[in-house]
C-alpha cells in the first residue's frame, strides 16, 4: 500500500481489513517486543492470536541507531512476510497533533523498514534549540509514538473493543499502571504477555540469542536522554563510539541546546561532551565528528526566559523568546557579541574549543518570579520562537528593559 497522509479530522480512513481487527502488537524495534513476536509466530493460536485479525504497529521516529534497523531487516521482516503479518508503519506529519499522520506502508509483505517519516523529533529539538528532558513523563516518546498510534488507532477501531499488546518485561512491572494512566482510545485493552511469561531482560536477550544468534540491543533514538537512568550509560557511549558521525551529530545538538541553556545537558546533570575524553582514539574520533559538524553557518541570537508563578503560587511552564540577530561564521559573530558586550560592561563566556560565545545581559536570579536574557553564538539551526503572551509577561516583570540594551 502507497503512503497515505492524513489529518485526524478527515474520515473514511478504514480499510477492507480493518473491519475484523481485533488485536495490536506495538513493535519498537528493540528487543522486548522483538521476543514477543518472534516467539508468538512459532504458534500464534498458543498464544491467542488470529493472524488475519492482528496487525503490527511501528511507529518511527527518525534516529533509530542502524543497527537495530539491520537487525530487523535481516530477521524481522522475513519472518513478517513468511506468516503474511500485517505490518503498519506510521510517522507524524508535523510539530502539531492537527497536522495528522502518514501511514508509510500497511502492508502483509513488507520489504523495507522506514525509517522515518515527514517529520522527526530530531529535527523539533534541533529547531527550538534544546534536548529530551528526564524529568516528568517521556513526553518525546508520547508525542513521536503514542500520539501516532493512537491516532491511527482511534480511526481504525472507532471505539470498537480491541487488544493492544506491548512488550514490557517483568523487570518493570509498573510500566502497565503508567501505560493505563495515559490510555485514551475508546475500546482499548493492553495486554503484556512477557510480564505474564515472567520473561525480564535476560530472558529476552537468550531467547534471541538463540533464535537468531545474534545480540539484539535496546532501542532508541541516538539523541534519548534515558541511558542513564536505564543504567546503560557505559552500553550507551560504546554505540557512540562505535558510530563516531552520529556521536558527532548528536553532540552538536547538545552544544546547540547548551550555548542557549548552560543547564540544557543530554542527561541531567552530565553533558555527552563531557563524557568523551580527547586522549582516548575513539572518543578523539566522536570529538572530531563534532568539529565537522560546527562547521556550518552560524548565528547570534538573543534568548530570554520568564520563570512565573501562577495566581496560587505555583511555578509555571518556562516562557522563552528565541531571535536571530545576526549570521555568519563563528569567530566574527563572537567578536561582534564582545564587542557589544564590553561596550556595556558585560562579561562574555568563551569557548575556545569550539567557538561559541556568550554573554549574560540579565543572569538567573535565585527565585521564582525571575526574568533571563543572554547574547550568544550558535549553529544557525535554531528558528525564532516566541510564546504568543511573552512580551506582555516580560514588559510586566522587567518594565522598560527593551531599551536598556542595543542590540543591532
Amino acid at each position: 500500500m502507497s503512503r497515505t497522509a492524513y489529518s485526524p479530522f478527515l474520515p473514511g480512513l478504514t480499510t477492507g481489513d480493518d473491519d475484523d481487527l481485533d488485536t495490536v502488537v506495538n513493535w519498537g524495534l528493540g528487543a522486548d517486543s522483538t521476543a514477543y513476536i518472534a516467539r508468538m509466530l512459532t504458534d500464534p493460536a498458543a498464544h491467542g492470536i488470529d493472524l488475519q485479525r492482528t496487525a503490527v504497529l511501528y511507529m518511527a521516529t527518525g534516529s533509530e541507531w542502524p543497527e537495530t534497523r539491520l537487525l530487523c531487516t535481516q530477521f524481522m521482516l522475513p519472518l513478517l512476510r513468511r506468516h503474511r503479518v500485517r505490518f503498519v508503519q506510521l510517522a507524524r506529519n508535523g510539530h502539531l497533533k492537527a497536522d495528522g499522520i502518514t501511514v508509510l506502508d500497511d502492508s502483509r509483505h513488507p520489504e523495507q523498514l522506514h525509517a522515518r517519516g515527514p517529520w522527526t523529533l530530531w529535527e523539533e529539538m534541533e529547531s527550538v534549540g534544546t534536548v529530551p528532558q528526564q524529568a516528568g513523563v517521556r513526553k518525546c516518546s508520547l508525542r513521536a509514538k503514542g500520539e501516532v498510534g493512537d491516532l491511527w488507532l482511534g480511526h481504525v477501531f472507532g471505539g470498537r473493543p480491541f487488544r493492544q499488546i506491548l512488550g514490557f518485561n517483568a523487570d518493570e512491572p509498573a510500566r502497565p499502571l503508567a501505560d493505563a494512566a495515559h490510555a485514551k482510545v475508546p475500546g482499548r485493552t493492553g495486554v503484556f504477555p512477557l510480564i505474564e511469561w515472567g520473561w525480564g531482560r535476560r530472558e529476552v536477550e537468550g531467547y534471541l540469542q538463540e533464535r537468531f544468534g545474534v545480540h539484539w540491543p535496546k532501542s532508541y533514538c541516538t539523541f534519548c536522554c534515558f541511558p542513564v537512568s536505564m543504567g546503560a550509560l557505559p552500553a550507551h557511549l560504546e554505540r557512540m563510539r562505535s558510530h563516531p558521525d552520529i556521536a558527532g551529530e548528536v553532540l552538536r545538538l547538545e552544544y546547540t541546546a547548551m550555548s542557549l541553556n548552560p543547564h540544557a545537558k543530554l542527561y541531567g546533570r552530565r553533558s555527552l561532551l563531557e563524557l568523551l575524553e580527547p586522549s582516548q582514539p575513539r572518543d578523539r574520533a566522536c570529538l572530531q565528528a563534532l568539529a565537522r559538524e560546527l562547521d556550518i553557518p552560524w548565528a547570534l541570537y538573543r534568548v530570554r526566559r520568564l520563570f512565573l508563578l501562577t495566581a496560587d503560587g505555583r511555578r509555571r511552564p518556562v516562557m522563552r523568546s528565541t531571535e536571530h540577530l545576526a549570521t555568519g561564521r563563528p569567530q566574527p559573530l563572537a567578536m561582534r557579541l564582545t564587542s557589544l558586550a564590553q561596550r556595556h560592561r558585560i562579561n562574555v563566556e568563551h569557548d575556545p574549543d569550539y567557538g561559541r560565545a556568550r554573554a549574560w545581559i540579565r543572569p538567573r536570579q535565585g527565585g521564582w518570579p525571575m526574568a533571563e536574557e543572554l547574547l550568544c553564538t550558535a549553529p544557525a539551526l535554531v528558528t525564532d520562537k516566541q510564546d504568543s503572551s511573552f512580551e506582555l509577561a516580560w514588559d510586566a516583570l522587567v518594565p522598560g528593559s527593551g531599551a536598556q540594551l542595543p542590540l543591532i
